[in-house]
Order: C-alpha cells, then structure tokens, then sequence
C-alpha cells in the first residue's frame, strides 16, 4: 500500500498497487500492438508493395502468436493452473477475450487484401489472378507447370477406415478434396499439402499477360518488353496461387476417380520449445529433438478455412485435430498472408520505400581507408585507435552496422595485436560475416569464445548449424546457462598494446545480425574504458566458467542486479521529486510487462515525477489514471524500421544519466534471461541520446498515444508539419557534403 502525498494526510484514500484495475492485459495489448502493425498496411501514405508486406508481417506475428502465447495458455488451461494474470483474469478468460479480439482484425486484414489492395495492384499491372478467370492459352500453360514441375512433389494421402488420418504439420497449406469412385459411387477423402519446397505464387509468362481478362491498359508511363514475334506486352506480373494450380490439375493424383470438391484450410500447432536442461545431457542433441518435434508440432491451436467449408467436412476436421469450434477461423479470400512477402521481390521501385543503406559513422570514415586484411603497420587511424580517444555510439540502421560492428570484428581478427575475441550470439543470419570473421580469428591463431544461445526461439536451428562449425574452426563455444536464455549483446576484444593489455567492447540492444540491422533500430556503444572492460571480461567468466558475482562496476546484469538497479533508479527519481528537486524518467522499450517496476513506475508518478515511455509493442501499464499514473505518458512508433532498441534516461536532479542494453522490462529478461545494459558516460553522447528521445517524443506521424481505457489513436501533424522520427533520423544520417 502507498499513499498519494497531499496537504491534509487524511483524506488520502488507500492505493493498492496490486489491484488488477491498474493492468492492461498482456494478451489484449499484443492485440493492439498487431492492429497498428495492420494500419501502416492500410495507410494511404504507404507505398502499395509496401502495403503487402505490413499485412504479410501481420500474419506472421499472428501465427507466432498463436504458436507461443496462446499455446502457453491453452497447457495452462490443460494442467488446471488457477493462477490469475496481474489484471485478475483466468487462462480460459484470456483465451475467450483473445478470441472475440482476434476474429475482427483477421476479416478487416482479409477484405481489405480482396477489396482495395487487389484492385489497386492491378491497376499498376500485378494481377493476382483466380483459376476461373483464366483464359484457355493460361491454363494450358498452368496444366503443363503443373505436370512438369508440381505434381512430382505432391503426395496425396487417403484417410478412411484403412487409413488413419494423416498428420498435419504446422502453418501447412492443405486440401482437403472429396472423390467418388465411379465404380463403386463411394465418396472418399484425401488430403494433398500444399508444398513449402514450390513458390506460393505461380508467376504467368509475359506473353500470356496480354490475354489477362479485365486487365485495364497498361499506364503509358509503363515499360515494354518487346514479344520475340514483334509486338509488345506490359511489363507486369500476373499469377495465381499455388493451390489453385493444384486444385485444378486433381485429377492427375486420383486417375479414374471423380473429383467432387476441395477445401482449403491451414493449421497452427504449440511450437514452443520444452527443453528439460537439467535432465539433457547434451543440451544441442536436445533441442535438436525438440526441433523435429516442432517441424510437425504439437496440438493444433488453430484451424482456418472458409466460411462456406460444410458443417460435415468441419466437424471431420475439427474431431481429427481435437480442435473446438472456436478454434476455428474463417477467413474470406487467400489462406496465409504471410506469403505476400514475395511480392517485395518484384523490381518495382516506384511501389515501394525509398531505399536506405545506413551510412558510416564520421568517426570511422578514415578507418575504412586501409584493408582489414591487410593493415599497414604505420596506419594513422584504427577502429582501435578511435576508441582509445573517445567512446563511440552508432545508431542503427542509420549507421551502417557493416562499418561498425561488423569492421569492430573483422579488424579484430585479422589486427596481429589482437590475443582474444569474446562474444555473445543470440540471432545471426544463415550467411554471417560476423561468424566468418570468428571462425578467421580462429584460424588466426586468436584465442575465440562464443556463447550460442541454442534456445533462441525460432533461431535453433539456424544456431545449431553455426555451433557446429564454429567448433570445428576451433572456436571455444558455449551454450549458455542452465535455466536462462543468453541474451545480451556483447562483445569483448583483447589487446596487446606496447607490452600491455587493452581491453575493447561492444555492448549493443539488438542482434549480431547483419540482415535485421537493416530492418531494426538499435544501439551500440563501443568503448575502451577499462572500467566496462572489466565488467564485460567478469561477465564472460560468469557465462562460460562459474561464478556468484553480485556486484558489477558499470554494467546492470540480470538475473544478477539488473531488477534492483532499475527498481532503485525510479526511486531515486521519486526521491528527488519529494525533497522539492527534478525527478524525470524516458524510458523506451520493446515491451513493459513486469508488475514489480510498473508499481514502481505508478509509485514515481504519484511522487510527481513526469514519465514518458515509449513502448513499441506489449505494455501492461496504465497511463493517465487520477491520482496514480496522470504524470505517466505512453506512445508506440510504428514504421517502415522497427523499433528495438532499449534506452532508459533519469534526470537525476541533473546529473543526468542513461543507459542501453539488451533488456525490456518483463519478469523473463529480468528474471530468468542473461542481458546487460551499460551506462553511457561519455557527455557528447549523452547529449546525442537525449536528442534522439526528444525527437520520438515529438513525433506527430509515426507515434501512437496510449490511453487510459486501452485503445491506441495514432498522432496527426494537422496544420503542422510531419515530424516522422524514423525520417529524421535518415535525414540527420546523410553526409553533409
């Protein structure tokens, strides 16, 4: 229980912080979260292709969703756990409201797919085309890809009293089709799945474009390809989902039966890894067999299909999966939306963003002057030798991650000075310079460690098969913690510099991965400050060998201090605020879930210690509450990047302070992950971080303001002019010449 100060004590009611009244749902804000994924894909300042990928990422995010956290639920439900989530509800109460939230963002996606985005697409000559309207010279074209290039790969599975109905893998495509026997009149079902080997989209040659039906004219603006038979074709695309190639070439699978029908209809399974550390003796063998597990996957959690699939052909399903009918999801239109990705491999540039490639820091222009292989002896200027002057802060994707973080290790591997090479991976991508680089220093002569985080959810596998060779290139590597996920972002460099040791470090917010930097925006701080250097060295030695070390000089390391730490910062806040001082807190996050620092958070506001919090996805605090959280202030930025990086800013009655690391506030990164976050010292960077704050805090395009009764209403400029942070941010990154 707290108190809200005021001048006459006794007529302060009681606050009970725990109260489920001052939490949103964790499920329901998730909801939220998607829905303004779903509005970038419906706003008319997003550029069309770039629509098809927000409705693509909408899908995905849902299908995780589904995979994970409804699967989470559902065990719960299973093994009659009663606990209740921090807002008072039961497992079965999420799942009912889950469910009466998600149907009507899935039919707003769909209809607005079918209805505007597809007419829309056609007008600029991408035409998604039904079988049906197919003119003969197509479908003949169709009838031999399929013969030639599909009906190989298709294997048509019976189920009836002989045959046990086959196994569904997880987000497979099927048909279920319907045959009779004209011998016997007897009906029969099948089911053929739709491959994941073939392209979703069956693309038409170019020739055949012309025939399209209802295709409007080509725009004179369009480019031509010239027919070798001398007359020309817009230069377009058109074609039809595989499916329907499929389900209109049956025939071929069932010779001498009849066709009668087919029903498409996809499915979900529980894909979250369970991974008994304590009893694996080989924790890569074990989630290697959990993996093979996941590829079929567990209970199906969800069914969709169409809304004119009949009743017997439903129940049929619905009883082979041990699925309910609220399990199933009728959509109306193209089944997985995901793959709509592809169309953002079309070279029609006018039809999507601007390309960005981020920029070279200023600091490390001359570094790139001299062959990382080949470093002269007398060079001016080394990444090494512009850390030792100052700490560097690079801001991702508007800095390239290639130059910085990537160079950090290439040159490490190849500088002659350079004894060790230490480093964390959580998510890298299939063709990683960064392991490359490793797997050079080690062939160096360099003394390499890296902690592999097998238990990266989705990324297993792909870490598996880097361990393997990592390994086998003579990397030291290691697997992480019992019980905790590895995910902090570190790197630590070891140095011989005129008979000394140096020690040089990275600590960032998002992954060593080359392809997401691109995409995400992130943080990282280099530096040589023995100090951080310490801190990363005793952090390593706490990874791979063992340790109970409490106390760190600079870093917040959880599960260690990093909950303390961040809970004693929001007191001295409030602290500051009641003895007549300035208390101010920014914080910006991927997700804001913990129940302990929310309390801590409403305690600072009740203090009279103004908050700002930008939460990009889940948060579970309530802002604007009389007498509770009225000082607290809470947007989400949604763009073309996403935000990911996490930076917590305390104005310390004006000794400011503020930090970056690889942590959001939720129990699991504070309790049961490995992160670090760093302070950022240096007074130049400090004041480049506050900037960067203010400037998504001014945000009037891409920010959404959260608000007391849970609805999110996206800022608007007005009279004003746009003042879109992610824009900003590319513009302040050009080179000025």
């Amino acid at each position: 229980m707290i108190r809200r100060q005021k001048s006459n004590p006794k007529s302060i009611p009681e606050i009970n912080l725990f109260s489920p009244q001052y939490y949103f749902n964790r499920e329901l804000s998730w909801l939220q979260f998607n829905s303004r994924v779903l509005h970038e894909a419906m706003d008319d300042r997003t550029p069309l292709l770039e629509k098809l990928k927000f409705l693509a990422i909408f899908s995905s995010n849902l299908d995780e969703f589904f995979m994970v956290r409804i699967a989470i639920l559902k065990e719960q439900l299973e093994a009659n756990i009663t606990k209740l989530s921090p807002d008072g509800k039961t497992a079965q109460e999420q799942v009912t409201i889950v469910q009466e939230g998600v149907r009507p963002l899935i039919a707003k996606q769909h209809q607005y797919f079918e209805q505007v985005l597809k007419p829309q697409l056609a007008t600029q000559g991408i035409h998604l085309l039904d079988y049906l309207d197919l003119s003969q010279e197509q479908r003949l074209y169709l009838h031999d890809y399929f013969e030639e290039q599909v009906f190989p790969v298709l294997t048509p599975l019976a189920f009836d009293p002989s045959h046990p109905f086959p196994y569904i893998s997880n987000l497979s495509l099927s048909l279920l089709v319907v045959v009779r026997d004209p011998e016997t009149q007897e009906e029969n079902y099948a089911r053929v799945k739709v491959p994941k080997v073939l392209p979703r989209f069956i693309s038409l040659p170019i020739e055949t474009q012309s025939t399209t039906p209802n295709s409007p004219p080509p725009n004179s603006s369009s480019s031509q390809d010239p027919h070798p038979d001398g007359y020309s074709v817009p230069a377009v695309w058109a074609g039809i989902p595989l499916e329907q190639v499929i389900a209109h070439n049956l025939e071929g699978l069932f010779p001498g039966m009849e066709i009668q029908e087919y029903y498409p209809f996809r499915i979900t399974r529980n894909s979250d890894l369970d991974v008994e550390e304590d009893e694996a003796d080989d924790l890569m063998e074990a989630i290697e067999q959990e993996l093979r597990k996941r590829r079929v996957g567990g209970s199906v959690v969800r069914m969709e299909t169409y809304a004119t699939l009949p009743d017997e052909i439903r129940s049929l399903l619905m009883e082979e999966m041990e699925i309910s009918p609220d399990e199933v999801y009728e959509v109306e239109g193209l089944l997985s939306l995901r793959d709509l990705m592809y169309f953002m491999e079309l070279n029609l540039p006018h039809l999507k963003d601007v390309p960005w490639k981020g920029v070279t820091h200023p600091r490390l222009r001359k570094v790139l002057e001299n062959d990382v292989e080949d470093l002269p002896e007398d060079k001016e200027e080394d990444f090494f030798s512009v850390l030792r002057k100052q700490d560097l802060l690079v801001h991702h994707p508007y800095h390239s991650f290639t130059t910085s973080v990537q160079r950090f290790i290439e040159e490490a591997a190849h500088d002659p000075g350079v004894l060790a090479i230490k480093m964390t991976l959580y998510r890298t991508s299939g063709d990683s310079p960064i392991v490359k680089a490793l797997i050079n220093a080690a062939e160096n002569g360099k003394q390499v460690a890296t902690l592999v985080e097998l238990k990266a959810r989705f990324d297993e596998e792909n870490n598996i098969l880097w361990a393997k060779r990592l390994e086998g290139s003579g990397v030291h590597v290691v697997y992480g913690l019992a019980g905790l996920k590895t995910h902090t972002k570190i790197v630590l460099i070891v140095r011989r510099e005129n008979g000394k040791i140096k020690r040089y470090v990275h600590v960032g917010t998002g992954n060593y991965n080359p392809k997401t930097a691109r995409l995400y925006t992130d943080f990282g701080l280099f530096s040589a400050r023995e100090d951080l250097g310490c801190d990363v060295t005793e952090l390593f030695n706490y990874l791979t060998g063992y340790s109970r070390q409490k106390e760190y000089r600079q870093l917040l390391v959880a599960p260690v201090n990093l909950r303390d730490r961040m809970a004693a910062l929001i007191d001295r806040e409030a602290q500051h605020q009641k003895n007549g001082g300035q208390g101010r807190i920014v914080a910006k996050m991927n997700a804001l879930v913990d129940p302990m620092l929310i309390r801590k958070l409403y305690e600072a506001s009740i203090a009279g210690v103004k908050i700002d919090l930008i939460i990009r996805g889940v948060c579970c605090l309530i802002p604007g509450l009389p007498n509770v959280s009225e000082n607290i202030q809470v947007i989400s930025i949604i763009g073309r990047l996403l935000e990911h990086s996490r930076v917590f800013y305390f104005n310390n009655n004006g000794d400011e302070e503020i930090f970056i690391g690889s942590a959001d506030w939720m129990t699991r990164n504070l309790d049961r992950r490995v992160e670090a976050v760093t302070p950022v010292r240096d007074p130049e960077l400090l004041k480049d971080l506050q900037e960067t704050l203010g400037i998504m805090l001014s945000d009037n395009r891409q920010a959404w303001d959260l608000h007391s009764d849970g609805h999110y209403s996206q800022r608007t400029p007005g009279d004003g002019q746009e003042q879109p942070s992610q824009a900003i941010f590319t513009s302040n990154a050009r080179p000025t010449a």
